[in-house]
């Protein structure tokens, strides 16, 4: 079957590519000012959602302090009945940068792009993962 292509799917494509180049700046101005970032499964203690790109970027800065990513396998996108909105499923893997044990999560997350830039971004993923130790890795305030 083949991919699915539309400019949110282009714009989150190079999304990917800046994280894995550790290039957060690019990665951020891919977002709207008002852009919000979600995390409905988020453990008690972590952020649940960030309004704004300003906090979005508070959050990220930090992200490859804490993990060197190195590949997202396992991609798949799906393009939904509004096409500025798309589904992607992937695993992220790398390493934890503090204790060098192997960085494996599985991701879906749900995009939605206006205007050329990154609206709403709703990040689902594993909680169970930042419960086990040495795992603090996602920059959070926690």
């Amino acid at each position: 079957m083949p991919e699915p292509t539309s400019a949110a799917v282009d714009l989150y494509r190079n999304s990917l590519r800046l994280l894995l180049d550790k290039d957060i700046s690019g990665w951020l101005d891919l977002w709207a000012e008002d852009g919000i970032m979600e995390f409905p499964f988020a453990p008690d203690g972590w952020p649940r959602r960030l309004e704004g790109k300003e906090a979005v970027a508070a959050y990220m800065r930090p992200y490859p302090d804490h993990i060197d990513l190195r590949d997202f396998p396992d991609l798949r996108i799906h393009q939904t009945t509004d096409p500025e909105t798309v589904v992607a499923e992937m695993r992220g893997v790398g390493r934890l940068v503090q204790t060098g044990s192997a960085f494996d999560m599985t991701y879906i997350a749900v995009v939605t792009v206006k205007d050329g830039r990154i609206s709403s971004y709703r990040d689902y993923w594993n909680p169970l993962a930042v419960q086990e130790p040495g795992t603090d890795f996602a920059g959070s305030s926690r």
